[in-house]
């Protein structure tokens, strides 16, 4: 009874220190970080579009203020009244209507000045941008950290045996940039030469 007893907890121990746990965590945790890698890719998929978006109309809006400025600025400065002119009310009249125009439009820039926030967005399109890339370079290098440890540990004493007898584990891939990663993403906002 006690030499069953004593082969019993012989071959749990050997069992115990050939991978039948490891394996499959180190397995699972190189398979979370993956799940990470492709989350944030994603992110940068989703968010890069629609911060773009926001930057063009924000900066849209903007142009259209500073477009209708310095079309008022033109046509006031086109307007000229010389002393001789200060007896025809056609003339004033005109001069006056370009002034108000640029006025008007003056008036439009100071009420919109608090909502003018194109540079804002642009630092935080650059800023969001950082971060994705940060984010998914910090999880390739923990994806290949996982990697690198179910390698090692499908190929180590004792947890090797476990690995292939229990599970046919096979080796992970780590991660690798593709040829020209090394060049960062265009973004465009429609308006280059």
């Amino acid at each position: 009874m006690k030499f069953r007893a004593l082969v019993a907890l012989a071959a749990a121990a050997m069992l115990a220190g050939c991978g039948i746990n490891s394996v499959p965590t180190a397995e699972e945790n190189a398979k979370a970080r993956w799940a990470d890698v492709q989350t944030n890719y994603q992110r940068r998929a989703d968010l890069i579009p629609n911060l773009v978006a926001t930057v063009k109309g924000a900066a849209g809006s903007e142009e259209k203020i500073l477009t209708e400025v310095t079309n008022a600025r033109a046509q006031a400065t086109q307007v000229k009244v010389t002393g001789d002119d200060l007896t025809d009310p056609a003339k004033m009249s005109a001069f006056n209507q370009a002034q108000n125009g640029l006025s008007l439009s003056l008036q439009r820039l100071q009420e919109a000045y608090p909502q003018l926030q194109s540079q804002g967005n642009f630092k935080t399109l650059m800023d969001q941008l950082e971060g994705t890339e940060n984010r998914i370079a910090i999880s390739i290098r923990d994806y290949n950290a996982a990697v690198q440890a179910y390698n090692t540990r499908i190929r180590t004493f004792p947890d090797a045996i476990g690995a292939k007898i229990f599970y046919g584990a096979k080796p992970m891939t780590p991660f690798e940039a593709k040829a020209g990663a090394e060049n960062a993403p265009t973004v465009s906002f429609g308006n280059s030469n």
